[in-house]
């Protein structure tokens, strides 16, 4: 005699169709081990058994098999009884559809314990088959990256580590080898600490450094004891009131204005978010940390050094890298953040520098694209907006390019997308002007209504979509696009 049980919680349904439970649904936190080195809180996105997906089902079981089954207080969970109204049918269709029927009658008589949005089962399935493709993919020896891309694109699954690792791949800085991920990971992280010490460090602290070793060396060659510095060790360009541009301390000081502006800007990072911002000893230490990297950056990029609005966008990534469960990825999430925000900018670096702005890769190149690529697709909005409106792709595209849309939509719509963005096998930039071109379409009823004054309000402060239903915009625009070159 076979029973369906079906809890669902507010928003956080989790279900599993006994239909549709194969061998990945089966993974276990021990057919892993070995192969994910996974610590213990990773272990618990591989589930045991079907029945520890079920939210407020939770089964706790020790390695010799005994299961203790544990229900949350609350609504008592119905028994759909077999040769009855509720017996389970044979097809996977028809059984989906008896649990969505069963499902919205149950949230048609408590609409305040579920909540106003209705999941249905099918999202529900999808997304746990969705989490299950990812989780085997990354648990193979050589990772397939046409598929990572493939399921990527559709939205990668939050928890986990999940979205961490598939970024680091996506953005080249794992390699498919995942034999290869520990020595890669180890060289990277200790070149990052290597530049800070080299780069972050004042003239003063370094002079000391050198004094110490120089002393040291001195003291085993001829037991000399410390004394005063020679005036001639102390050249023009280290002395702090020099004023030459080859000089320490002069670089130093500039530093420290950029500093002094990107601590600005940090403070103004999702001001909504702990994580960012206030006073908290985690928040200071997240700020410091992208502190770090901003500035690191800029010292390594003279031409273009900080550019206001590059905190947005590594904030995403950072965000992402230091909330992994797993406890070592987390500890060197300023590190991993580092790389992958020079890889995801040198796709468009030539936008924060305004002296390639007239060049085939800056941005008033990449703006003519997005007014193409809108003139291809709509040309009615295309005029509208353009001759009708005189509204130039400069005065509401700038920042969505430059930017990476990071101040349009909130922290996890950002995710969302770009996980959509780092999958585009053509490139970041071909996926970034289709999903800013699907953004004009998505309002094109207002904005055929509106006035210069109205449409610019609109397009300057983007309302909140269906971020599926505009990825799905994006990628059906016209593939006659290739023709121009989205990507530099």
């Amino acid at each position: 005699m076979n029973h369906f049980f079906l809890l669902v919680e507010p928003l956080q349904t989790k279900f599993i169709n006994p239909v549709r439970l194969s061998h990945r649904h089966s993974l276990s936190a021990t057919m892993f081990e070995g192969k994910l080195n996974l610590p213990e809180k990773a272990c618990r996105a591989f589930p045991d058994r079907p029945g520890s997906l079920a939210a407020g089902f939770d089964i706790k079981a020790d390695r010799s098999g005994k299961s203790d089954s544990t229900f949350e207080s609350g609504e008592e969970l119905e028994i759909l009884k077999p040769n009855g109204p509720g017996s389970a049918p044979e097809s996977e269709d028809a059984y989906v559809e008896m649990m969505e029927e069963h499902f919205e009658s149950r949230v048609r008589r408590n609409p305040k314990k579920y909540g106003s949005r209705l999941v249905s089962v099918k999202e529900v399935i999808a997304a746990d088959d969705k989490r299950s493709d990812l989780e085997y993919e990354l648990a193979q020896k050589e990772i397939n990256l046409e598929k990572l891309q493939r399921i990527a694109d559709t939205g990668l699954p939050d928890g986990g580590g999940l979205r961490a690792t598939a970024w680091k791949l996506l953005l080249g800085y794992l390699p498919s080898c995942r034999d290869l991920w520990e020595k890669e990971l180890t060289e990277n992280r200790q070149k990052y600490l290597k530049l800070k010490e080299e780069l972050l460090l004042s003239p003063s602290e370094i002079t000391r450094i050198k004094d110490e070793v120089s002393n040291y060396n001195d003291q085993n060659a001829d037991n000399d004891v410390d004394g005063p510095l020679r005036r001639e060790e102390i050249s023009q360009e280290d002395h702090p009131l020099s004023s030459g541009k080859a000089s320490v301390w002069h670089q130093y000081f500039q530093h420290i204005e950029i500093a002094e502006q990107i601590g600005r800007d940090l403070q103004r990072t999702h001001p909504d978010m702990k994580f960012f911002s206030g006073d908290a000893a985690f928040s200071r230490k997240n700020r410091e940390a992208m502190r770090n990297i901003l500035l690191l950056f800029a010292k390594l990029n003279p031409v273009i050094r900080y550019v206001q609005g590059m905190n947005e966008v590594l904030a995403p990534m950072y965000y992402v890298f230091s909330t992994d469960p797993d406890e070592q990825n987390a500890e060197n999430a300023e590190a991993d953040s580092f790389s992958c925000f020079v890889r995801l900018l040198s796709d468009s670096v030539d936008h924060f520098c305004q002296q390639l702005d007239n060049s085939s890769g800056g941005i008033l190149s990449t703006l003519s694209h997005l007014a193409e690529l809108l003139k291809a697709n709509d040309e009615e909005l295309w005029r509208h907006l353009e001759y009708t409106n005189e509204i130039k792709p400069q005065f509401y595209a700038f920042r969505w390019i430059t930017l990476l849309l990071t101040q349009e939509f909130n922290l996890q719509p950002i995710l969302r997308i770009w996980d959509t963005l780092l999958s585009n096998p053509f490139g970041i930039q071909d996926m970034l002007l289709r999903v800013c071109c699907a953004m004009l379409l998505c309002m094109k009823s207002r904005l055929l209504s509106g006035d210069f004054v109205a449409n610019l309000q609109l397009l300057q402060h983007y309302p909140d979509v269906n971020i599926e239903h505009l990825l799905q915009v994006a990628r059906d625009l016209s593939p006659d696009t290739s023709s121009y070159s989205l990507s530099p």
